[in-house]
């Protein structure tokens, strides 16, 4: 093969490459698999696609759209994630937000790491590949250390991930419902008394114990003032001033960190955290808070909270210690670690199905007793039509899935011209000798 040609398969593979990256790019934005329950109490004049809910790479959406007929007004969707986990919670199953924390939070970093591998086999030269392949990897490092171990690094991951886990405690309103107004309302009462905004701890206490409240679970956003006096604040104001700011990072942050430090004021004083607003601080106290949601059960989700904690870890380490390796081997190894730079990003839409079924199995078999009604353990369609109770399930891949097969398919093409520019240039050069 003469160096003209070489060079032009060379750059349809680059051509190939870059469009297969930008692809990836799209794949973390899009919807890439839906599940809808529908059911007699649902009809379909106000839910015309049943409770729907959208699976992404970073988390779970709602899919119900606004609707908008003449005999239905309606101002605000339907959050059908938090319907969605009303219904599974009378079966006894976890909610959404439960399933692939520690791959939703990591999800950049992963994808990242696919493209990375992906410019590493379309790369011809062994020394380049190499190098730029560790200038990304370190530039990945980079991020995810800052995002999931620095201080504030929350700031840094994608908002739309940011988002699904304000989306999977229910926007925040669960924490500002009714059962907390009586005691703000007391607690207001009782400053306006005294003429202040700010009072000390020990009064704010002193002030729950007589209405016959001893937690503080119901101070939030407890901001110092002086060092030692508290604002009363509950999370519904809190969210009402955050929301006039519109959707967007700095409110789901906002969102997160108050319901956070509520969290942390029911615990004692010595088990508090404070807010350090690391990634991984959030990824693995809203692990918690989603498994606690709708089943207090310690003896059964410390367990879960240690394994996650140990997975979340684990891959933060193997994202580390991983990519280098495969990286040189890719470059300067035995020709199957080449090989093998290419052919993982093309398993992209092979891992997510079974990662999706896995998580549909645990689902399915780790239901608690505190459930409304009891069930078998039983799993969950993952493609199709199916039943549960008296609701219809239905679960369908969504258009970013067929866009991970099209990034698959031209990563398979890409492969396929590789082997035969190989090849050709392999018999040229015996024809040589």
């Amino acid at each position: 093969m003469t160096t003209q040609a070489a060079g032009k398969k060379n750059g349809i593979i680059a051509a190939l490459g870059a469009i297969a990256i930008v692809l990836l790019v799209v794949i973390y934005y899009s919807p890439i698999w839906w599940v809808s329950l529908t059911a007699p109490q649902y009809p379909k004049e106000a839910f015309p696609e049943g409770i729907r809910i959208h699976f992404h790479m970073n988390g779970v959406f709602n899919g119900c759209p606004k609707v908008e007929k003449k005999e239905i007004e309606e101002d605000v969707v339907l959050d059908c994630v938090h319907e969605m986990d009303a219904i599974n919670h009378f079966v006894g199953m976890y909610p959404t937000g439960a399933g692939g924390p520690v791959e939703k939070a990591f999800s950049p970093f992963l994808l990242i790491l696919l493209g990375l591998l992906l410019i590493g086999f379309i790369i011809p030269n062994r020394k380049l590949r190499f190098a730029v392949t560790m200038a990304g990897w370190l530039a990945m490092v980079a991020w995810m250390y800052m995002a999931m171990v620095a201080p504030n690094g929350v700031r840094l991951l994608p908002t739309s991930y940011l988002k699904s886990l304000v989306t999977a405690l229910g926007e925040g309103e669960e924490e500002a419902g009714e059962p907390l107004s009586p005691i703000i309302a007391k607690l207001e009462e009782e400053l306006k008394k005294s003429g202040s905004k700010f009072v000390k701890s020990e009064e704010v206490r002193s002030t729950l114990e007589k209405t016959g409240h001893k937690q503080l679970s119901d101070i939030l956003g407890r901001l110092s003032k002086g060092g030692e006096g508290m604002q009363v604040k509950s999370l519904k104001e809190i969210l009402a001033e955050a929301k006039k700011k519109g959707e967007g990072k700095e409110t789901y942050i906002a969102i997160l960190k108050q319901t956070f430090l509520s969290d942390q004021a029911r615990l004692k004083p010595e088990e508090r955290q404070k807010w350090t607003g690391s990634g991984m601080q959030v990824l693995l106290w809203h692990y918690k808070k989603t498994l606690e949601r709708w089943f207090n059960e310690p003896w059964r989700n410390k367990p879960l909270q240690k394994k996650m904690a140990t997975a979340a870890w684990g891959l933060f380490w193997a994202l580390i210690i991983v990519p280098p390796i495969l990286f040189f081997l890719g470059s300067f190894g035995p020709p199957l670690f080449y090989w093998l730079m290419g052919l993982i990003p093309a398993i992209l839409p092979v891992a997510f199905v079974i990662e999706y079924a896995a998580w549909l199995y645990w689902f399915g078999h780790n239901m608690s007793e505190m459930g409304a009604f009891t069930l078998k353990p039983f799993m969950p369609t993952v493609f199709g039509q199916g039943k549960v109770a008296q609701f219809t399930t239905h679960s369908y891949p969504h258009y970013g899935f067929f866009i991970m097969l099209a990034f698959a398919l031209i990563v398979l093409f890409i492969l396929l011209l590789r082997r035969k520019q190989l090849r050709e240039e392999g018999a040229a050069a015996r024809s040589a000798a």
